[in-house]
Parts: C-alpha cells; sequence; structure tokens
C-alpha cells in the first residue's frame, strides 16, 4: 500500500491532472493516502481547460498550497512518492534549486532528501537551457522526468486516451499495478 502526494502546477495540461486523479481514483486498493495540493494557477488553469472542478468526487485528502502541517511535508510521514502533473517550468526551477517556498516544493524536497520517488511530468516546448539544466539536477538529485508526451502505440481515440498513456506510464514510475497497453503483449 502506497502513500501518494500529488502536486498540480500551474501550467496547462490540466487534463493530465485530472486524468491522473481519476486513475488513482480506480486505484484505490493499492494506496493508504494520496494527498493532493495544487498550485494558484493550476486551479486558475484548471477551469479554464477543464471547467469548474469538484474535487469532493475524489477519495484524496486536499491540501492548501501554503498547509505546511501536510504530513507529507516531514519525512516521518514516509510517502513513498510524489507526482507533480503538470510540472511548470518555474516549479521545476524552485525543486531544482531547493526553493521550498510552498507545500509541492517542500513535499518535492522532502521526497528527495529521504531518497523516495519523484516523477516530473514536465509541460513545456521548446525547451531553454536553463530547462534543460534544471531537468539534469534534478534526474542527479534522484528525481524522474517523464515529460507529458504521449505514445500512439495503442491507437488511442480520444483526449483522455492519449492523455493516459503518459500517466500510466508515471504511475508505472511510482510502482503501481497499472492495466494499460504494454508494448508486445
Amino acid at each position: 500500500m502506497k502513500k501518494i502526494v500529488v502536486g498540480i502546477a500551474g501550467s496547462s495540461g490540466a487534463l493530465y491532472a485530472k486524468v491522473l486523479l481519476d486513475r488513482l481514483a480506480t486505484l484505490r486498493g493499492q494506496w493508504d493516502a494520496v494527498g493532493v495540493v495544487m498550485s494558484d494557477n493550476a486551479i486558475v488553469n484548471w477551469e479554464l481547460e477543464i471547467g469548474t472542478p469538484d474535487f469532493s468526487v475524489y477519495p484524496f485528502d486536499f491540501y492548501k498550497k501554503n498547509d505546511f502541517n501536510a504530513p507529507f511535508a516531514s519525512g516521518s510521514a514516509r510517502y513513498d512518492s510524489m507526482i507533480v502533473c503538470p510540472c511548470s517550468m518555474g516549479m521545476l526551477a524552485r525543486i531544482a534549486t531547493g526553493i521550498s517556498n510552498d507545500l509541492i516544493t517542500r513535499a518535492a524536497d522532502v521526497v528527495l532528501k529521504e531518497r523516495r520517488r519523484l516523477v516530473l511530468v514536465t509541460r513545456e516546448t521548446p525547451l531553454s537551457l536553463i530547462h534543460i539544466n534544471n531537468m539534469k539536477t534534478v534526474t542527479e538529485a534522484g528525481g524522474i522526468i517523464c515529460p507529458a508526451t504521449p505514445s500512439f502505440y495503442s491507437n488511442p481515440t480520444s483526449r483522455e486516451a492519449i492523455v493516459g498513456t503518459v500517466v500510466d506510464r508515471v504511475l508505472d514510475l511510482c510502482g503501481l499495478e497499472v492495466p494499460t497497453f504494454r508494448w508486445g503483449e
């Protein structure tokens, strides 16, 4: 049973976050706790790209962006994994440089220092050298950069199915058993 933090940053791609939350809800038997925290811009983008959110449909604990009393603000809470989806380049930069100025960056800092799994679903194009160097820094610190780059092997037929090719990969990276298309199977 896993304990997972989901950070939702303010880049475009709210659908990635929604599909991630939807998938995690279907995997209820594999986790003990899922804590979710959103940046202000994440909420704005969700409303712009998807519509008014109803987070009460999810069986997760939602935290305010500055709630440093959240359990995953400390390594002693032993959360296994953290996913930042989507991860803006600003959020990536703050994580890469250890600037823990909100709950998302603090939780990422904790996950890295505890040598646990951090997966950043970056969402930007094109990339500058600054972005690439920040990705390198996070990777060297033990994080995983998993760009929001969908695959098409499974012939997805909807936006959600396309996004799901990335989300399923992210959940795999966090050690969850996900029923998904597998190459060669």
